[in-house]
């Protein structure tokens, strides 16, 4: 592409289940963009969240992980805090599974599927 052509080529570097995305919009739209590219920044780092408390969950079951260190303990915290308000309305909306907790799982499904809205939105535009 030249530089004074009507499109620009915008290449978002995503952390997430994407590698890249790859899009073509008017110049007029890049505050959409820069928008759009804040979203998916913000679905990214709570998809991590979520699967930093899914493993820290599973090293603290199978006790690799004391909960009694107080470094631990306060990780813990912070992400049950962070996590709990999504975590609940799932919850809420789940039938009771026993042991088996499928909000962390629901809740990347979601994200997921937001991520793919913004995606095709962003190429659509």
């Amino acid at each position: 592409m030249r530089r004074g052509d009507p499109y620009l080529a915008i290449s978002l570097v995503l952390t997430g289940p994407h590698a890249y995305v790859c899009a073509e919009i008017n110049a007029r739209g890049r505050k959409m963009t820069s928008l759009l590219q804040i979203l998916l920044l913000i679905i990214n780092t709570i998809w991590f969240i979520v699967l930093i408390h899914v493993i820290m969950s599973w090293l603290i079951n199978f006790q690799v992980l004391n909960m009694g260190q107080p470094l631990v303990r306060q990780i813990w915290d912070g992400l049950e805090r962070l996590l709990y308000p999504m975590y609940s309305r799932i919850r809420s909306i789940l039938p009771p599974l026993g042991g088996l907790d499928l909000a962390p799982l629901i809740l990347l499904l979601g994200l997921y599927a937001l991520e793919i809205v913004l995606v095709t939105n962003l190429r659509a535009g």
